[in-house]
């Protein structure tokens, strides 16, 4: 596949993605949910072999809170916590709503015991149609101290999608099955504070004269790694008739796996003028070995491109500001 085919599936992926995943919120409710970007759902065949799994049934239910009993990981004892109706003080209402906690004992007050435990958190729910487990993985490490023993993700599941037996969600009985994996992590480190936000201009010169295919800037540094951009000026399969763009990790650059980058960027087209330049918004999404490459949001026509924003010399120029907000170096469940 080459990059004009893997960027612009990549954009497909993420668009698909959005669609049929809302966002998540960060309603600061019992467990906290993960945001959006810190979320990533798929389809799985096999469980990690310390998950705990638990069926459950709306007559087992009690004020639509289920508990499990307690089950060990890392050390530590914890329990899954599901909502199958959905968690409305924690922004769930309309989805199935997970969680884990650390059992309070863990953080009882000994010279031995930690003060805080960091964990990866991955959730399930099973899919009887397509016989794997529906898989929702936080990809940032969680802290549980004493002041805050749950977190979770309050919109796992939409309860429309759930609740429809051709989905595959309901199993014999009208059981569903929920399952958790906790990975113990270390304190994870934070991004260094010396990295800049970057700001990286491109000139596109002869614009107009431009054929079909792809245009691909100079490299520039961010973090440990080169980046670059790739333009579309005529458009790709994904943005027909309008300027397609997309950041990526240059030529010869390599994420190992479990390696992960989170930014956030954002693209502007500069006006010849300086009165009307145009701006997407930024995008945050998470860089990793299997997606390296992401599509820049922003609408703009070819034909106001060519009215508005060449200068005398035909060029067109765009600006990329981008940050690195996170990263990890062997994420446990990529």
């Amino acid at each position: 596949m080459d990059k004009r085919d893997f960027a612009a599936e990549a954009y497909a992926l993420m668009s698909n993605f959005r669609e049929n995943h809302p966002p998540s919120s960060s309603f600061p409710q019992r467990g906290s949910n993960a945001s959006d970007s810190a979320v990533l759902r798929s389809l799985r065949d096999h469980l990690p072999s310390s998950s705990s799994l638990v069926k459950l049934s709306q007559l087992t239910t009690v004020n639509n809170r289920y508990e499990s009993p307690l089950f060990s990981s890392g050390g530590y004892s914890w329990r899954l916590v599901v909502y199958p109706k959905g968690n409305e003080e924690d922004n769930g209402s309309g989805f199935v709503s997970m969680y884990v906690e650390l059992d309070k004992s863990c953080l009882s007050s000994t010279t031995t015991t930690p003060k805080e435990v960091f964990a990866y958190l991955s959730l399930f729910v099973f899919n009887k149609k397509e016989n794997k487990y529906f898989s929702v993985q936080d990809v940032e490490v969680k802290k549980f101290n004493a002041s805050r023993t749950v977190w979770g993700v309050s919109q796992v599941l939409p309860l429309e999608k759930f609740n429809d037996p051709a989905n595959g969600y309901i199993l014999d009985g009208e059981e569903h099955e929920f399952g958790a994996h906790v990975k113990i992590a270390s304190a994870p480190v934070p991004v260094d504070e010396n990295l800049p936000f970057h700001k990286f201009t491109w000139s596109v010169r002869d614009f107009s004269l431009l054929k079909q295919g792809d245009y691909v800037s100079k490299t520039f540094q961010m973090g440990e790694k080169k980046w670059t951009l790739t333009m579309y000026p005529k458009g790709d399969s994904s943005t027909e008739g309008e300027l397609s763009k997309y950041f990526h990790l240059a030529e010869g650059e390599r994420l190992l796996t479990g390696e992960m980058i989170m930014v956030r960027a954002k693209m502007q087209v500069l006006d010849p003028r300086g009165s009307n330049h145009l701006s997407g918004g930024f995008l945050q999404c998470w860089v990793m070995a299997s997606n390296t490459a992401w599509g820049l949001p922003q609408s703009i026509s070819l034909a106001e491109i060519e009215e508005s924003y060449l200068d005398a010399e035909d060029t067109l120029n765009v600006e990329m500001e981008c940050e690195i907000t996170s990263t990890t170096k062997s994420h446990p469940f990529f």
